[in-house]
Order: structure tokens, then sequence, then C-alpha cells
């Protein structure tokens, strides 16, 4: 039985659906945390208008948990700081989520920090179960629901993601504690397997988000409609959870409210909207490397912050963890082709101050 319950203002926030940016780690030329670039990072995407922020998850880079770098809770903790501080100003809160990995000893471990920090959620990985059967796969993600209130996440697999079935996702769903699932296969099947479990399961209040960078526009625009037993049962994707929404992000914003009004109409999609939806695919496979097989995909976002000035450089933590051939060209390339996506221009008049504090 979950300990933690999520409030039901923050709740509330979830259900509607918001953009939440996967946040980039800021490192110097030394790959060493820069906190003022990371807290400006915060300020960027708060300032745009998203409903919340993720921390720690992969755009982060996982490895902020090694012990010999030991950047997880540091990183959490500056998120937090600059939330707190936005919340003052604020009526609704923003949504904080932040990334739960690992063996389940590790896992019910960083979702207790999450709690003790005040974060709303933890989004949970399950790439490093990919060892267990599903009974096992359901009793980690029990015990960590126990702790914290859980977004499932479905990882996709060039990136360290597993395949995980109907059958699990059915049952994931009846796990009193999930309050929103994240899908991010890269897979038309395995993302309706997700969406039709969850509506099989009769459950309302599990908030859907799309996590697939290749297919945002599509993803918030198309009603999901199944029959369960004899009834037509709707669910739409509410909301997005994306590394791809850490960059040009006030436009991402403005998207996810176009989005979520012409869902809300009921009238056809427009088909600007569709050709939208291949101009954005077309722009993450610049920032993601798909080119390389993601090989390029956290520094292709940190290409974009530099060029904007928020980040001083691209470096990751991996020293061997960098662009791709030819990624940066095709970067310039869809930033020139798509101005209309790009909010170079915002960032510029803004950045002074964020970079202050």
């Amino acid at each position: 039985m979950a300990n933690s319950k999520m409030d039901p203002a923050i709740k509330a926030v979830l259900d509607r659906g918001v953009a939440i940016p996967a946040q980039p780690l800021a490192l110097n030329v030394n790959r060493k945390l820069d906190e003022r670039r990371q807290l400006a990072l915060s300020r960027y995407y708060i300032a745009s208008g998203v409903g919340g922020l993720a921390v720690g998850v992969h755009t982060t880079q996982f490895e902020i948990r090694n012990p010999e770098i030991g950047l997880f809770k540091p990183v959490l903790q500056l998120a937090a700081q600059e939330m707190d501080t936005a919340d003052h100003q604020r009526d609704v809160p923003l949504l904080r989520l932040a990334g739960i990995v690992g063996k389940t000893k590790q896992a019910v471990s960083e979702a207790s920090l999450l709690a003790e920090l005040g974060y709303h959620a933890g989004l949970l990985s399950l790439a490093a179960m990919k060892d267990v059967n599903e009974d096992q796969l359901i009793t980690h993600c029990q015990q960590v629901a126990s702790v914290i209130p859980m977004v499932g996440f479905y990882l996709q697999a060039a990136v360290g993601g597993g395949h995980l079935s109907y059958s699990f996702w059915r049952r994931f769903a009846e796990i009193e504690n999930v309050v929103a699932i994240k899908m991010a296969p890269f897979n038309r099947y395995q993302t309706v397997d997700v969406i039709r479990a969850v509506a099989e399961s009769g459950r309302e209040d599990i908030a859907l988000y799309t996590g697939n960078d290749d297919n945002i526009v599509m993803d918030l625009l198309t009603p999901h409609c199944f029959t369960v037993e004899g009834k037509k049962v709707t669910r739409r994707v509410v909301g997005g959870l994306l590394g791809h929404w850490s960059v040009w992000t006030q436009k991402a914003v403005t998207l996810l409210a176009e989005c979520q009004q012409i869902a809300a109409s009921g009238e056809a999609v427009p088909v600007e909207m569709i050709q939208r939806s291949i101009q954005v695919t077309d722009s993450n496979a610049a920032f993601f490397d798909a080119a390389n097989h993601y090989q390029g995909v956290i520094a292709g976002l940190h290409q974009v912050l530099h060029r904007q000035g928020l980040l001083e450089g691209i470096w990751c933590l991996d020293p061997n963890e960098t662009l791709g051939p030819g990624q940066a060209a095709q970067i310039d390339r869809v930033d020139e082709a798509y101005p209309h996506l790009n909010d170079d221009a915002f960032v510029a008049e803004h950045l002074d101050q964020w970079l202050a504090g």
C-alpha cells in the first residue's frame, strides 16, 4: 500500500496534460557541474511555460549516479530550488518528476530520495531489469510505488530499453500508485499496447504522456479508440515528457496547446498540423542523431542549447559521447528550415537574465 499519494492539485496538472522537458546536464570544460547554467536551464523552461521538469533522466545522463561523479542529488536539489522559487509566484505548482533506475534496492533508495526532496513522482526505468520475469518485474514496480507515486516508462531499445508486453502493461495499470505512463518505445505497435492496456484496465486516472520524440504531434492529436466489454473507450495522450522538448521549449509549449485545442474541438486535424508533425520529426532526427543510431542523442541537444548560449559547450560526462558524423550540419539545416519551430529570439531576449539569476 502506497504511503505517499500525489496531491490532488498536482494530479490535476498531470491529468490536464502539460509540457515536461527532460532536463540536460550543464557541464563546464572540465566536465564538472556548471551550477549557474544548470539553474539557467530551469529558468528557461519555466519561463517558456512548461508544466513541470523531469530531472535525473536519460537526457540528464544516467552516469550522474556513479559514486565517482556523485551528481544525482545535487542536480535534483538545484532543479527543486528553482521550482521552489517559481512556485512562490505561480497559482499552479510545477510538476516535479525525476528518474528512478536500477535493480529494486537501488530503485527504492532513489524513490526515497525523491520523496525526501519533495518530488511528486518517479519516472521508473526498467532497463536494468531485463533479466527478470514478468512477475518479478511487477513486484519491483509495486515496491517502488509504495514509496512514491510512479510514472511508468517504456524506453526505446536503441538507448537501453527492453520489450515490455501488453500483459505487463495490463498488470502495471493495476498498481494503485501509478499516476501516469510515458510511452517512448519509438514504435507504433508498442505504444498501442500501452494505451490499450490502460483502456482495458478501466483506469481513467492514469495520464498518458508521449515520449515518442519521433512522432510527437500525431501522438497528441490521435484519439485511441478500443472496444472494452462491448463499449467504445477512447483514450488520448494528454501531454509530453520529452528530451526533444529540452530545446525550442517555448514553441513546444505553444505546439502542445494547439494540439490540445484541436483534440478538444473534435474537428478534423488541419493539414498544416500533419505537415508540422513531419517538420518536428525531421528536427528530432537531427537533434537525436537518428542517422547514426542515436550516437549523438544527448550531445545534439547540447549543441542546440550551446548555439543559443544556454550551455558553454556540448560536453557530456563520457568524453567519447559527442556529436555523430554530420550531425552539426543537420542541426544547422533544421534550424534554418523551420524558423517557426525554434525559439532562438525568445532565448536571446532573456538569456542574460537567466544566467544572472
